[in-house]
């Protein structure tokens, strides 16, 4: 990182460090694709829709027809018809479809009446060789004779039919991956760019200040392709019972690590970025059980948090299929703290209610930190569709941040809320998030949240944050399968704090960034708003590519940084 000559190395570690590097990996955006199930199921827009209800009854069986006469397209006149009632009525041997007829007189019928014959060949063959008292007589032996020669090229067909089908499922069986695992996959490649920007963060001496000069200018501006890739492995032990286990890997980040500029990262995020250095880590590795018809139950390792477990009302809360920013994907609150191991639960109480809860821990597997002795974040969630085209979900969240530097760990915004080394906080949030189905086109759709933080090491003060988004988005424009959307907010922003360090306002962000080191200011010197545009195109079942559109206006919350205007192309191949 380049560093002014003149620029206080103590301002250095508290913020320019924390807001210039990458999210961790713990709070990166997990890729789901839409097919899998994550606490009960796929996710869905209708609390009254519980997500695991996974359809694994077998198909129903060829019902047993006793009679020929049940057999609709077959008239007595046809010269099968009297040779069928014989055999039906004696050996209780040929079956038809549950709907009561043979169907006879359509394309393959004569297979399908071969295969009936098999089953009549191969029941009398067994009489016979039991020399059962109601063997088969010598007029059926003959009637049977000549059907079989009728039939013979379709029997022998049949047979052939049968000894390919017969192998192709002992290959299967001997190469399958898993008996009990299925293979999901997502990856997602990324095209993207931004025009060339800059931003006042220091003053005529160097020092962080507004002297109305843009000085800090965006390097990362060139275009940059990367990529993020996701495995799933969905165990099924029974029915009710799952094992998720997810692999990531990725090279992709926009983040400015080198100038001032870098104070803009957390607006600039895109929601499928995720930066592992090309290695392979574990983004989830969680059990997940239906405990009761309306109840289920989750616990994991890795993966457990309120993004996994919250059901979202939003039909495109998807890093991969979803809006092209982070901020655009949720409500930023929901993403608040950096768990990963704990439990959850979803409860579907009514038809039109469904309740989510959620206790995640950051540094669960160190026994110095534990489940409760560290960083945590603990929500509750209820769903609610009051009619068939609206989905309302109210939320509360509490979080401890055992990181220093007093960040919230959304990723978004005003993240950084305390300015202080060894700052952490605890943090209460309450959003609401709804969505209106105006009619199958047009969806109306928007949410609000707000966080209020106290320092739990220095016990002075408070920091208020609050964050809105407004949205319209278009179910299969132009065709089945597209989707496109129009995102219009504003990122998280410190709208109050009167935080104290050792007597001074210098844990004060927004004194921190316009250089009054002495005073309190209440909020931000300005207002970030967040315009965003996006069309994804399915191409096939598998793949779509999405472009889309993101300025920023007044980034940072200062209104004399200069719009950003960011352009990109998503491609996610899903299998």
């Amino acid at each position: 990182m380049v560093i002014g000559s003149n620029f206080h190395l103590r301002w250095m570690s508290a913020v320019a460090l924390g807001s210039m590097i990458a999210i961790p990996a713990q709070a990166q955006e997990q890729l789901s694709p839409p097919h899998l199930l994550r606490l009960i199921g796929e996710a869905t827009a209708e609390s009254s829709q519980p997500l695991m209800r996974v359809d694994l009854q077998p198909a129903a069986p060829m019902s047993q027809v006793n009679s020929v006469s049940q057999f609709r397209d077959v008239n007595p006149g046809d010269w099968a018809y009297s040779a069928l009632s014989d055999l039906v009525a004696r050996y209780d041997c040929l079956r038809g479809y549950p709907d009561g007829t043979f169907r006879g007189n359509r394309a393959l019928s004569r297979y399908e009446f071969a295969a009936g014959l098999n089953a009549c060949l191969q029941a009398m063959e067994r009489l016979v060789a039991e020399a059962a008292a109601n063997a088969a007589t010598a007029a059926d032996l003959e009637i049977l004779q000549q059907l079989m020669s009728e039939f013979q090229v379709e029997l022998a067909n049949l047979g052939q039919r049968v000894d390919n089908l017969t192998g192709r499922v002992e290959f299967l069986e001997d190469n399958q991956f898993s008996t009990t695992t299925k293979l999901f996959g997502q990856a997602v490649f990324g095209l993207q760019g931004r025009l060339g920007s800059r931003s006042d963060y220091l003053d005529a001496n160097g020092f962080l200040g507004r002297d109305g000069v843009r000085e800090s200018q965006d390097t990362y501006n060139n275009m940059s392709f990367g990529y993020n890739a996701q495995l799933t492995f969905l165990t099924e032990f029974n029915p009710r019972s799952f094992l998720i286990t997810g692999l990531q890997a990725g090279n992709l980040t926009t983040n400015d690590t080198t100038t001032f500029f870098g104070f803009n990262n957390s607006f600039t995020r895109l929601g499928y970025e995720s930066n592992t250095n090309n290695g392979l880590i574990l983004s989830d590795l969680s059990f997940r059980h239906l405990a009761a018809k309306n109840l289920a139950l989750i616990v994991g390792t890795a993966g457990v948090n309120p993004v996994a477990v919250f059901r979202g009302p939003s039909r495109v809360e998807s890093a991969g299929f979803g809006p092209i920013s982070r901020f655009a994907q949720r409500n930023p609150i929901i993403q608040l703290g950096a768990g990963s191991a704990g439990l959850g639960f979803d409860w579907q109480a009514t038809p039109i209610l469904s309740v989510q809860g959620v206790y995640s821990a950051t540094f669960a597997n160190q026994p110095a930190a534990g489940l409760f002795n560290n960083a945590y974040t603990a929500g509750l969630q209820v769903a609610i569709t009051p009619t068939r085209n609206t989905d309302l979900a109210l939320y509360y969240l509490n979080s401890y941040s055992g990181f220093s530097g007093g960040f919230l760990q959304m990723g978004v915004g005003d993240d950084q809320v305390a300015a202080t080394n060894g700052t952490r906080l605890n943090t209460d949030a309450i959003g609401a998030t709804v969505n209106w189905m105006i009619n199958d086109a047009i969806t109306l759709g928007g949410w609000m949240g707000w966080t209020t933080s106290r320092q739990v090491n220095f016990d002075r003060g408070s920091v208020q944050t609050n964050n809105w988004m407004l949205s319209l988005q278009f179910p299969d424009l132009f065709a089945e399968g597209n989707y496109g959307g129009i995102f219009f907010g504003q990122p998280p922003r410190i709208t109050g704090t009167n935080l104290l360090a050792n007597g001074r306002p210098d844990g004060n962000i927004p004194s921190f960034f316009t250089g009054d080191g002495g005073a309190t200011n209440a909020d931000r010197d300005g207002r970030t708003l967040h315009l965003e545009a996006f069309y994804r195109w399915a191409v096939t079942d598998n793949i779509t590519i999405t472009p889309g559109v993101i300025m920023i206006f007044n980034p940072g919350h200062h209104n004399n940084n200069e719009t950003i205007t960011i352009g990109a192309l998503r491609t996610t191949f899903s299998f």
